[in-house]
């Protein structure tokens, strides 16, 4: 009598978070945003492709966060964050730092507990018409990210000349291309054993700090 072997339940896909940290419609950002969902779900990710004008707060003030409590802003960002799985952020470079309305938007964002970012794997990209792509932006968003427990992919993407990188919906240059999909599914490989494996969870340590946790407030935007 043969022995029949029960097939392994189908894992659930990765559900990512993406979106262009810039509030311009026709943003370079936006359209590498569009190509990392587009990739993104070819590869079998679930995504929630959004806009940073639905998570646009005003500049973050003790005494209003007293008198009205958190604004929708930071709160749609933290339902989006807590639906998902990881999330990736395109976001242009602003005298060689990150945006102003992300900074605001995830000190608002700090001051939720348990903290949406903390465990959520992250993968970061950028949009330039500059030579350096944006990635000097790029890598000081990671340290707030990493300050709340993001576990941000060590790999970035940057793309320079980026308004005549692109042709149509997608990068002109094969390589440069290929390189794109590559990182993408490579954090999607990384966010999807951390979500079936849990192993995977202990072993990530690089770039991590203290993760929030009881007795540790990272930020605390009125103390300062």
């Amino acid at each position: 009598m043969a022995v029949q072997i029960p097939q392994a339940s189908k894992q659930s896909p990765v559900r990512v978070l993406i979106f262009a940290a810039s509030l311009r419609h026709e943003s370079l950002n936006a359209r590498l945003a569009s190509l990392a969902a587009r990739c993104a779900e070819h590869h079998g990710a679930t995504v929630d492709l959004a806009l940073m004008r639905e998570f646009d707060t005003p500049s973050y003030d003790g005494d209003l966060e007293g008198a009205h409590g958190i604004p929708t802003g930071a709160v749609e960002l933290r339902r989006r964050l807590e639906a998902s799985d990881a999330f990736i952020i395109s976001a242009p470079e602003y005298n060689a730092s990150m945006p102003g309305c992300l900074k605001n938007t995830i000190d608002w964002v700090s001051r939720f507990r348990p903290q949406p970012f903390d465990t959520r794997h992250g993968l970061l990209v950028s949009a330039s018409p500059s030579l350096a792509g944006g990635n000097r932006g790029l890598w000081s968003l990671r340290m707030p990210l990493e300050h709340l427990g993001a576990r941000i992919f060590p790999d970035m993407f940057s793309l320079s000349m980026a308004h005549k990188a692109f042709a149509g919906d997608r990068l002109a240059d094969d390589a440069l291309a290929a390189r794109f999909d590559k990182t993408i599914a490579a954090f999607l490989s990384l966010a999807e054993a951390a979500k079936h494996y849990p192993c995977m969870k202990r072993a990530w340590v690089e770039f991590l700090g203290e993760p929030p946790a009881a007795g540790v407030d990272r930020v605390d935007p009125i103390a300062q």
